[in-house]
């Protein structure tokens, strides 16, 4: 039987990802893995952990590359600090830790009877052979590797309903033998669909709005209007945070803050009334687009649901699609507020955005919002402001927030530290405006 070409000892812990529906892929799919790649390598890089990366069919192995000099519990430290990293990766939808042994069935046998001991109760064995050329069936390894678990540690066995599963998985040059894995995001590589612009308030709707985009391979830019200077900063501090949260999935992200006070206050003197919150969000589709033609940036996205606000009704969200001849992705539209308050629970933004805040949409809101508007109206207010340039000027003069330390955001997974005024890195970089400053501005 063929042995593995560069054997690192019995047993080396190693990572193993499965990939989802790239696998279903025609003659692109080897796009996909690429960019697929490289989003790992940029997400390994932040554990500081040197990895070599290694395409499998339908699977993706990862080795630490300095195994040996950390001794066999740093190895085993570091390849969990690479596999709880890479649950994040859109892309990947299971990350298990098995460990490499030679391809032999003594090899394979005792590090199955390695993993199982100490468990109780039921166990079954799950072999599956990638390289037909081994020399036992998948049912003749599942006999010989279960029998020796019987004998050895006396379990029970059951095929249905098992306490404890062994996986083996016979490669090209080495075997890979495992108990359990665990789920990760799915979806495609952030990059493959392109880039978008999401609009990033404060609330629980817009973070899980930009995830969900991000695992249909889309790679975010954030624009978060502020209602500076009639409010605090306490907003961009929440947006920050939220951008912050949120990188893990990406990498890279940016994002930009629009100062907004005195365009409201423009808007509500052009005698908006009950039209103020449309017009508003038209306005803010209108800077995201004129932001995104700057990024290169094809499509926006907002965490709109239908009929949860009266801003967004049917009839409403018609007017907001006229603002616009870029593509406005609302991924939560049939979603309710449960379900996307379990999802942003789930990807650990609903403690910062249940944060207390001064949003600009609370800003000078009329009593009665309409609920369907008419483009006629809408129109002739945003005559009166010359709103194409004002849109215009508030992209030119947005505000960028980098990152400061995306490194180690993994060990963030459980709680995201509440925003303060030092999680905003000084110095702000404004995009060069392109003309001269709007009057509402």
């Amino acid at each position: 039987m063929p042995q593995s070409p560069d054997p690192r000892g019995p047993d080396e812990p190693c990572v193993l990802l499965k990939l989802g529906e790239i696998v279903l892929k025609g003659r692109n799919r080897q796009q996909f893995e690429r960019i697929l790649q490289g989003n790992i390598r940029a997400a390994v890089r932040e554990t500081g952990v040197p990895v070599e990366l290694r395409q499998r069919e339908g699977v993706i192995l990862l080795r630490v590359a300095d195994g040996e000099q950390r001794g066999e519990p740093g190895w085993a430290q570091a390849a969990g600090q690479i596999a709880e990293r890479v649950r994040d990766v859109p892309g990947i939808i299971r990350v298990c830790q098995p460990l490499r042994v030679a391809k032999t069935p003594e090899a394979v046998t005792a590090a199955a009877v390695a993993l199982t001991k100490g468990r109780t109760g039921t166990f079954a064995i799950r072999a599956r052979r990638r390289d037909k050329r081994f020399g036992l069936t998948s049912a003749q390894l599942n006999v010989l590797v279960g029998r020796e678990i019987v004998e050895v540690h006396g379990l029970g066995v059951n095929l249905s309903r098992p306490d404890t599963e062994v996986f083996i998985e016979v490669d090209q040059h080495e075997v890979f033998v495992f108990t359990e894995g665990v789920d990760a995001v799915g979806g495609l590589p952030v990059g493959m669909s392109g880039r978008g612009v999401a609009l990033m308030s404060g609330g629980i709707d817009s973070p899980v709005a930009a995830y969900r985009m991000m695992r249909r391979g889309l790679r975010c830019f954030f624009l978060h209007f502020s209602g500076m200077p009639l409010t605090g900063p306490e907003s961009i501090y929440k947006a920050y945070a939220l951008v912050r949260g949120l990188d893990r999935y990406q990498g890279g992200s940016r994002l930009f803050v629009v100062p907004f006070g005195k365009a409201q206050q423009a808007l509500a003197s052009s005698g908006a009334d009950r039209l103020l919150i449309v017009a508003q969000r038209r306005l803010m589709l209108k800077t995201g687009a004129a932001l995104a033609r700057r990024l290169s940036a094809t499509a926006l996205i907002t965490g709109d649901s239908l009929g949860q606000v009266a801003s967004q009704t049917l009839a409403n969200i018609t007017a907001l699609d006229d603002a616009t001849k870029l593509p406005i992705l609302r991924p939560l539209i049939g979603w309710d507020k449960s379900e996307i308050m379990a999802e942003a629970r789930r990807i650990h933004t609903l403690a910062i955005s249940e944060l207390p805040d001064q949003d600009c949409c609370t800003l000078l809101t009329p009593r009665r919002v309409e609920t369907r508007a008419r483009l006629d109206d809408l129109r002739r207010i945003e005559g009166r402001l010359d709103v194409e340039d004002l849109a215009d000027t508030l992209a030119a003069n947005a505000q960028e927030y980098r990152q400061e330390n995306p490194k180690n955001l993994y060990s963030e997974r459980a709680v995201v530290p509440a925003p303060g005024p030092r999680s905003v890195p000084p110095g702000p970089r404004p995009v060069p405006p392109a003309r001269a400053p709007h009057p509402a501005v």
